[in-house]
């Protein structure tokens, strides 16, 4: 059987086997309502507990400061909502790099008066300072930067930031999807007020993931019901996924030190092996995640390889997984000032635990063949 190479775990990891086996019990005979009074419920209950101390020890955070969610999309909307919703309406500031996640739910709050502003950021995907003061000179209520960008895997120094949000009155949150499992994440040496995290990003399942919140801050809840997760997430909980969520976490926790290491040489082998072709490397000179690699062809569409790199046995994207029915050039490119036509033929490889030195040797000899197919086409076509 045909297996193609994944080099996509920025759009989402496999589920790891220990997390599978994990979750089995509890989609099966262990199938209580963790609302329930009787030893099925309870049951639930001790699991959901246990797995809760596990997120909130990956990140260093007390449990009750995580609110479990449906995923990353939820408890990022839950921040931005949730605390507008507790807040006189004023200023919100978000990166111009934010996932849409973040950015749409921000400008829907323009309906209730608010006012967004996006914080620029510099040629290397970095907030720009001069943007950034001018930001905290607005004095904005609520400000989200990301941790690490799912595109181009630049890392933002989130503890500074943050420590300056809150010196000008603000609440501060941040977005980790992309980081959790890749580099430490450390809730309380960032200072921020709220987290975003995602089981499926460090190899647990698809719809859980969690808000972590300072409990300083008060959030109003999107979903009203009986009242679960502190009443900030009422619905009967999915505690296969719980489960699954929590023991990805811990170990991703454990390994994050080897793992970064190994992918980070990884990182550099398909780097130098992209300079050889004359690929434009996003990014390349800031503090970035050890597993990304977001790179273009001069000249070349970036959807078009990655249907070719796909056919031929490689898969990756040509940008966030989320925005793939977006024709549009990555958002991310173009906050960076990267012209559109070099920003159209961007290419996103992600590396992950899975991922072996003959995989990137391998998809390095396939995307020469393909750039040579390209440009015979082109040159072909043009006579």
């Amino acid at each position: 059987m045909f297996t193609p190479v994944y080099l996509d775990w920025n759009a989402t990891a496999p589920l790891d086997p220990a997390v599978r086996e994990a979750m089995l019990p509890w989609l099966g005979s262990r199938f209580g309502n963790a609302s329930s009074r009787h030893e099925y419920g309870r049951q639930a209950r001790a699991a959901i507990d246990e797995a809760r101390a596990k997120v909130a020890a990956a990140v260093g955070a007390h449990a009750t400061e995580v609110i479990f969610t449906s995923g990353g999309t939820e408890a990022n909307n839950l921040f931005v909502k949730g605390a507008a919703g507790l807040t006189k309406p004023g200023l919100i500031a978000i990166s111009a790099i934010e996932h849409p996640c973040v950015r749409e739910p921000a400008r829907q709050l323009r309906r209730a008066d608010w006012t967004v502003r996006e914080i620029a950021v510099d040629r290397t995907g970095l907030v720009k300072s001069s943007d950034w003061q001018a930001v905290l000179a607005a004095k904005p209520a609520l400000v989200s930067v990301m941790l690490a960008n799912n595109e181009t895997g630049v890392l933002q120094d989130v503890a500074t930031l943050a420590r300056e949000a809150r010196e000008a009155g603000a609440w501060f949150h941040t977005d980790a999807v992309q980081a959790l499992g890749k580099i430490g994440v450390d809730f309380r040496a960032l200072g921020v007020s709220a987290m975003t995290l995602s089981a499926h990003k460090v190899g647990g399942p698809l719809g859980a993931g969690a808000l972590v919140v300072d409990k300083r801050l008060e959030l109003a809840p999107l979903l009203a019901g009986g009242g679960q997760e502190r009443g900030l997430r009422s619905g009967t909980e999915n505690v296969a996924a719980i489960v699954g969520f929590g023991l990805a976490c811990e170990l991703a926790a454990a390994r994050v030190s080897e793992e970064n290491a190994r992918l980070s040489a990884l990182r550099d082998r398909l780097e130098a092996g992209l300079a050889g072709h004359g690929m434009r490397i996003f990014s390349a000179g800031v503090p970035r995640l050890p597993n990304t690699v977001f790179f273009a062809a001069q000249g070349l569409d970036g959807e078009t390889l990655v249907a070719r790199l796909d056919r031929a046995g490689f898969a990756c994207a040509s940008g966030s997984a989320c925005s793939s029915a977006n024709p549009e050039p990555s958002h991310t490119l173009l906050a960076m000032g990267v012209e559109r036509e070099i920003a159209r033929g961007a290419v996103r490889v992600s590396l992950g635990r899975d991922t072996r030195e003959n995989d990137v040797l391998d998809f390095l000899a396939c995307l020469s063949r393909q750039i040579a197919e390209l440009n015979n086409l082109t040159a072909v076509a043009v006579q």
